[in-house]
């Protein structure tokens, strides 16, 4: 049975996954309508996997005894000055939900609540990735500068961009 202070908690986290998903949302509508499909695809996709997370909590909480429960979204920005200042966003946000994470985790530490520590230990190192990957598209984009023939070239390559973090385990 969830303590109702890990019930809340959990519940904040699935709207910060929520509000994630729809953020990448935004970003994927904004590229693709710029005509960088593969900047599209790549937020396309990470708006899946942000509600995939949103969901493992919701199932978690209820089979835990506890009750999920859907909020109100706040509305993300639609619009960006560039695709440079659309990713340093994301970068900027993944920071923001790794903080939240470890603030969930710390509370479930001083709850003593192990097998919601344990099961968060799969965000910790999936906000290690996650951070790793925004890290390394800002550092590509950097390099790029104002270069269109390199803005063409890292919308096909982000396609394939995977990032290995140091938190992952060999078989991922």
């Amino acid at each position: 049975m969830l303590a109702k202070k890990i019930e809340t908690a959990l519940n904040n986290q699935i709207t910060v996954e929520a509000e994630s998903s729809q953020i990448y949302l935004a970003m994927a509508c904004w590229a693709e309508v710029k005509g960088l499909e593969g900047v599209a695809q790549f937020m396309y996709d990470q708006s899946n996997e942000e509600r995939e997370h949103m969901l493992k909590l919701v199932k978690f909480i209820n089979e835990r005894g506890g009750h999920a429960k859907i909020s109100a979204l706040k509305a993300p920005n639609v619009t960006f000055g560039s695709f440079q200042e659309m990713f340093q966003m994301l970068h900027d946000h993944e920071i923001l939900v790794s903080e939240s994470i470890n603030n969930l985790v710390h509370i479930t530490l001083e709850e003593k609540d192990y097998a919601t520590h344990n099961f968060l230990q799969w965000y910790v190192a999936e906000q290690i990735e996650e951070e790793a990957m925004a890290r390394t598209i800002l550092d590509k984009i950097n390099l790029i500068g104002d270069d269109k023939g390199g803005l063409y070239l890292f919308d096909r390559d982000i396609q394939q961009l995977t990032v290995t973090s140091s938190a992952s385990t060999p078989d991922e």
